[in-house]
């Protein structure tokens, strides 16, 4: 008698870490099966661990593999960290992929930002709209998040109903958009499911996240009484947010001014799709300076430190357009991701140096998080009222609390899981079963690297204890007899690193190398803790 077929869920990112989203169900036996993918995101790379790295994306090696088998990609929204691996990655897939109408267009007006891009055609499913994608009936389910149509996945197989979330809140009063759709996720509860695959990400916070209707309150309050010039800088993508804004200037008399490409870009992108009717047009920044100091609100990119960004250019007063000065008020509607305060601060500090008055949500509500604090998971549990809960979209902290939170509530099995780890849903006893291939890649310029990359490798050592030494030959009469010669060398030494100090290596080798005759390249080597150098081969 033949087995049964086995449903299957694999994550490839997005699991002990936030960012870098990519899951994987499977249908069929452990010889054949077919598979759907749900969302392709990013991480961003940082100098101090990553230097010259700008995004860090899933390893696809397993999909690649599997290319005949891959039925389709799922988009739940339009955010880097769900679809912002498309471009590089999609090449090797090769599948179809469905999203709804906003995603679609920001994908598009992404693409065309871009330099000779790939043709990646879309199918646009409406909200509340479902589609066969080979043996995967997959229905996108409305719920609120911090950028318009966000869907839940409920994706029903033979086997058996899972209900992926991705990335959601309870927002009773959105401002853009549609609710989260109980009505239609407590039928799916009531039809039966068999696994919830959920957003983990504020499973630390109790309570439940605010509204966006009380930060745009907040929002047009500040705006009203400030003084000077305004500025306020968000996600480019939370075009609720951009939506608030908009009303608060109109409220206080003033002109929205855009600055940075990518608030350009989810602006028009917005005004195409019907989520900005109504609001005034916006300027672009060349209109900035013709405005009275009290008629006029910049939004602009750069809430997260980014450093080629519109607010970091303001702060260093290298912007050739906006420019604040003292009584002018800037509002940071965000929240800064774990790992960017630093350039954050940086940012705040350079404008306080010109006098800026700063607001953060230390002092005033505004920002609200897009994803469920723990009343809004138990809620989601009530509605649905899964056999198995499976956490994601989180750190190993949020995992943990998601899966205790799901225990008490009375989930069945809960299970937690890490990227590569292959999970049998069902039929029978849900478990870890076997390992896919994951990892990471790294996007270097226009170049994918894997995490073992040797270029990847050397700028590690380069960046504790390396050199860059440049070698000029001259004529007496201050000639140049050949080009340049660049050496970047590297500490190669094994041993623990607190023994071995950068400047000590760095003295060493200037010390050694002056006396290195022809042109032959120099190796360095360790013995102890004392770096020696030698000429190598001509």
């Amino acid at each position: 008698m033949a087995r049964p077929d086995e449903l299957t869920f694999a994550p490839l990112g997005g699991v002990g870490e936030i960012g870098m989203n990519l899951s994987i169900y499977g249908l069929g036996n452990r010889h054949q099966r077919s598979f759907l993918a749900v969302d392709l995101g990013v991480s961003f790379g940082d100098e101090e661990h990553l230097p010259g790295i700008d995004l860090i994306m899933p390893d696809v090696r397993f999909l690649e593999k599997e290319r005949n088998n891959l039925m389709g990609l799922v988009l739940t929204h339009a955010h880097e960290d769900h679809f912002g691996a498309i471009v590089d990655l999609w090449p090797k897939l090769g599948c179809k992929i469905y999203a709804t109408q906003f995603s679609a267009a920001l994908f598009e007006a992404k693409c065309a930002a871009e330099r000779n891009p790939p043709k990646i055609p879309i199918t646009v499913i409406p909200s509340g709209g479902r589609v066969d994608i080979g043996p995967f009936n997959v229905e996108f389910i409305p719920v609120a998040h911090s950028i318009p149509e966000s869907h839940a996945l409920a994706i029903k197989t033979d086997v058996g109903t899972v209900l992926h979330t991705g990335d959601w809140k309870i927002d009773p009063t959105p401002i853009i958009g549609l609710p989260t759709d109980e009505r239609r996720l407590r039928e799916l509860g009531d039809e039966g499911v068999l696994a919830l695959v959920g957003d983990s990400t504020n499973a630390v916070r109790d309570g439940r996240s605010p509204s966006e209707t009380e930060v745009a309150a907040t929002i047009k309050k500040l705006v009203k009484a400030a003084k000077g010039r305004v500025a306020v800088t968000t996600f480019a993508s939370n075009v609720a947010r951009v939506r608030a804004v908009a009303d608060a200037a109109n409220a206080a008399d003033r002109e929205v001014v855009v600055v940075g490409r990518a608030m350009e870009r989810v602006v028009q992108v917005a005004r195409e799709c019907g989520y900005l009717d109504g609001s005034h047009k916006f300027r672009s920044a060349d209109y900035y300076g013709h405005f009275p100091p009290d008629k006029v609100l910049a939004l602009c990119t750069g809430s997260q430190g980014e450093p080629r960004a519109a607010l970091a250019r303001i702060a260093n007063n290298d912007h050739p357009q906006v420019t604040l000065n003292r009584g002018d008020t800037v509002i940071f509607s965000s929240r800064t991701i774990p790992g960017n305060e630093k350039a954050v601060a940086g940012i705040i500090n350079g404008l306080v140096t010109q006098g800026v008055e700063i607001i953060t949500d230390r002092e005033h509500l505004v920002h609200v998080s897009g994803h469920p604090r723990r009343d809004e998971l138990r809620d989601m549990i009530s509605w649905v009222r899964p056999q198995l809960l499976i956490p994601v979209h989180g750190e190993a902290l949020h995992l943990a609390e998601h899966a205790k939170l799901a225990r008490a509530a009375g989930v069945p099995k809960v299970l937690t899981c890490r990227n590569g780890d292959l999970v049998k849903l069902g039929p029978g006893d849900p478990g870890i079963v076997g390992e896919v291939p994951s990892g990471r890649l790294y996007k270097d310029g226009t170049i994918l690297e894997d995490s073992k990359s040797r270029a990847v490798v050397e700028r590690r050592r380069m960046g504790f204890a390396g050199c860059a030494f440049v070698a000029v030959a001259m004529t007496a009469q201050g000639e140049m007899v050949d080009d340049p010669e660049v050496d970047l060398v590297a500490c190669r030494r094994k041993m623990p690193r607190a023994n071995c100090s950068t400047t000590s290596c760095s003295m060493s080798w200037y010390r050694r190398s002056r006396a290195c005759p022809g042109r032959g390249a120099a190796i360095r080597t360790h013995s102890g803790n004392r770096c020696a150098v030698r000429c190598g081969p001509r």
